[in-house]
């Protein structure tokens, strides 16, 4: 039996009751106590009714200031060094200026990291070790680009020397 009916079922029959007990004594006409009982049923059911959709409006949603309350799961975000890295790759594929002064000492630094060696000091070494494509591009004394402006490393250069890193 489901909590409503359980609800409904105490008032009905105290209702029921004071309508039996008022039919016998007959206090005042019987159109009256039957107008009487008729407008206590439909209280019970007005009563009943409202609980009922109160209870399911409850539980399909949550109040405005209750959504509000809520904690929300934060927004996946992509760490700012992976962004200041895909930003510099991009600047230095498309411009030899940054390509000189921002990228390549970024790649200088991991390409010596993974060798465990000074560029500058071991050159030999490193050369041997990176190959030839990887060391023309990560090779300290690189000259200057003469026009900053013109296009920086092709994309195939810098996935060549990544991957020759990545080897290492």
């Amino acid at each position: 039996m489901s909590p409503e009916v359980r609800r409904l079922l105490l008032p009905l029959t105290l209702v029921t009751i004071g309508l039996i007990v008022a039919l016998g004594l007959h206090p005042i006409a019987t159109g009256r106590i039957l107008a009487a009982y008729v407008l206590a049923l439909t209280a019970i059911a007005l009563e009943l009714t409202t609980r009922v959709l109160a209870s399911r409006a409850a539980s399909d949603r949550n109040s405005e200031f209750e959504s509000a309350l809520e904690r929300r799961a934060p927004e996946p975000t992509r760490p700012a060094e992976l962004l200041r890295m895909e930003r510099e790759l991009t600047l230095g594929i498309a411009g030899a200026g940054h390509l000189h002064t921002r990228l390549l000492p970024v790649l200088r630094e991991a390409a010596g990291a993974r060798l465990g060696l000074d560029l500058g000091r071991s050159q030999e070494r490193a050369r041997r070790l990176l190959g030839e494509d990887v060391w023309r591009i990560v090779r300290p004394d690189r000259p200057a680009p003469t026009d900053r402006n013109a296009p920086g490393i092709s994309r195939a250069d810098v996935e060549r020397c990544l991957a020759r890193l990545e080897e290492l």
